[in-house]
């Protein structure tokens, strides 16, 4: 018999974090998230998401055990910006069983329509401007940083309870010895021209960490909202994610763009700290990983190129290809394999259009679900 619990207790919110080491036990490509951040993104008065919306977790229990598990989410400044009654669900993990799929599935719709919404739509932790989307192809190598991974049957769950395809996502490969390097030669060229248009670029300033973060939020929430999908973040959002990434930044892949003294776009590229995530055993830092995440930041290979952005009246002055030839650059001074570019939508034309002039590749396909209840 299959038994549907809310987490309500300290202990059942660490069982539903835990869920997915059992689940993912010896998959080669499962990166352990790390547990205290998952804790704490769970948790209200810990992450600011909690200030504004709800969610509500949910584990599925057959003999005891558990076999899946589901979060429901009331994204109410989502609705607010889209003028829509969306429902949102993430952190599905389950084994291939499609009566636990649709026992999990309908207790969270239940939760969303007593909520007052009439679509589902996932997965996303908590929404997309965190991890989003199941994997659909990709499946030979680990997720990057903040990228999700899942079993391949979960597609099939999904659509088995009514679930059809909202979007795609893409996840380019950019291997540093295949990338085209016109766009490297190109960068003298577009520095003459951003000189006379008062354009220039500039790497972060870590010692003035906090004024940076607030310019570049302005961008993030002017550059993306015609993004399929996208919610703007909230300060205390934004700060938090900040914070978390300042921890495993290099300033020379976080640069802004400025005309007239104003920040007009931005690009961030991060380490791919699941290189060292893997090797920690169920995302526990103590007693050991915490000795592997310090020790293990030098053999870090390969990035993560997550934010490229640029103000929409700016679009066409080149800042885009000198941020990509800026980042293809240090990753070749620094001995760095290659980059991961994404997540970028798939009626993204200008960014998928630049990405395939790099001779980038998409290598793994991610999709957001939707139907309606």
């Amino acid at each position: 018999m299959i038994e549907i619990k809310p987490v309500t207790s300290k202990k059942e919110l660490a069982d539903f974090i835990d869920f997915p080491h059992t689940l993912f036990e010896g998959d080669k490509n499962y990166v352990p998230e790390l547990h205290i951040a998952q804790r704490d993104l769970l948790s209200p008065g810990k992450h600011p998401f909690h200030d504004h919306s709800t969610v509500q977790c949910f584990l599925a229990y057959a003999d005891g055990k558990i076999k899946g598990r589901i979060a429901a989410i009331l994204n109410n400044n989502h609705n607010s910006f889209t003028k829509r009654k969306d429902g949102f669900f993430g952190f599905f993990d389950i084994y291939d069983d499609k009566f636990v799929a649709e026992k999990l599935i309908a207790t969270a719709k239940d939760w969303l329509i007593a909520k007052g919404v009439n679509t589902m739509i996932g997965p996303v932790n908590h929404s997309t401007n965190d991890p989003s989307g199941l994997l659909i192809e990709g499946f030979d190598s680990p997720p990057v940083a903040m990228m999700t991974y899942n079993k391949p049957y979960y597609k099939s769950l999904l659509e088995a309870n009514g679930f059809h395809k909202k979007f795609d996502l893409f996840a380019y490969d950019l291997p540093t010895k295949s990338v085209d390097k016109r766009t490297i030669q190109l960068k003298e060229a577009l520095r003459k021209r951003f000189e006379a248009r008062n354009i220039t670029v500039r790497n972060i300033n870590l010692k003035d960490f906090d004024n940076e973060v607030q310019k570049i939020l302005t961008v993030y929430n002017a550059a993306w909202q015609a993004n399929t999908g996208f919610v703007p973040m909230t300060d205390a959002e934004f700060k938090y994610l900040a914070k978390d990434l300042k921890l495993i930044l290099d300033k020379d892949f976080c640069m802004l763009a400025e005309k007239d003294g104003k920040v007009i776009g931005f690009a961030l590229a991060i380490p791919d700290i699941n290189q060292i995530l893997i090797k920690i055993k169920r995302g526990r830092l103590f007693p050991t990983g915490i000795f592997k995440l310090l020790l293990g930041r030098k053999k870090i290979n390969y990035v993560r190129v997550i934010a490229l952005g640029v103000n929409e009246e700016h679009r066409k002055a080149g800042v885009e290809a000198y941020f990509y030839a800026e980042i293809i650059q240090k990753a070749i001074d620094k001995k760095i394999s290659g980059g991961e570019a994404s997540w970028i939508l798939e009626n993204n034309e200008m960014m998928n259009k630049g990405l395939k002039n790099l001779n980038a590749t998409i290598y793994k396909r991610y999709r957001i679900f939707e139907k309606s209840i």
